[in-house]
């Protein structure tokens, strides 16, 4: 009965109010400009990017402290964090490598590709005033052996406590991968 209750009462029936939860904010990442590089032509494949468990949620996680994740009420992704790093992230080696064709795994066009980039994020978050991004990265020919590194990047974010600044921040750390990335697939 109780649960009728505050059912009707929400739905507005008994003229109760603020039953609602808040509009959330969305956010999303954005491709960054870089420096084109000289390659030959060439097909690369950006394969599913896997996310540490933490990060693959709605909600922005805005860092962690003393072991403790911490996890906005409002402020949501618009798309899948993963899903939107692959789009933002082959946005930028198109920039970077104009004469390459680079395509995600998960979209609708596909070839045989020259080249495979595959990426674990293993932390993408802020610490401080900067965002820290810290993935594990192979690129490798089709059917070929790996070239494997990690990579630690730190970008800054101007104000900690803005959901803006930090989405701004995770939009340059990405950039960055770029960079790193797009240097070893001009090789």
């Amino acid at each position: 009965m109780r649960r009728l209750m505050l059912a009707i009462a929400c739905a507005g029936l008994l003229g109760a109010t603020g039953c609602s939860s808040p509009t959330p904010n969305l956010y999303t990442l954005a491709a960054v400009p870089g420096t084109p590089l000289p390659t030959r032509r060439l097909a690369v494949e950006l394969r599913r990017i896997s996310l540490a468990g933490y990060l693959d949620r709605a909600e922005i996680v805005r860092g962690t402290v003393s072991y403790q994740l911490k996890v906005s009420d409002i402020d949501r992704w618009g798309e899948p964090l993963g899903r939107m790093l692959e789009r933002v992230l082959t946005e930028d080696l198109v920039t970077r490598l104009p004469n390459a064709a680079v395509f995600a795994e998960s979209g609708a066009i596909s070839t045989k590709p020259d080249l495979v980039v595959e990426i674990d994020v293993q932390r993408l978050e802020p610490q401080g005033d900067a965002v820290v991004l810290l993935a594990q990265i192979a690129v490798r020919p089709e059917g070929g052996t790996a070239m494997a590194e990690t990579v630690r990047l730190v970008a800054p974010m101007g104000d900690p406590a803005s959901t803006p600044a930090q989405v701004a921040g995770m939009s340059a750390a990405i950039g960055q991968l770029a960079d790193t990335l797009a240097s070893l697939l001009a090789r």
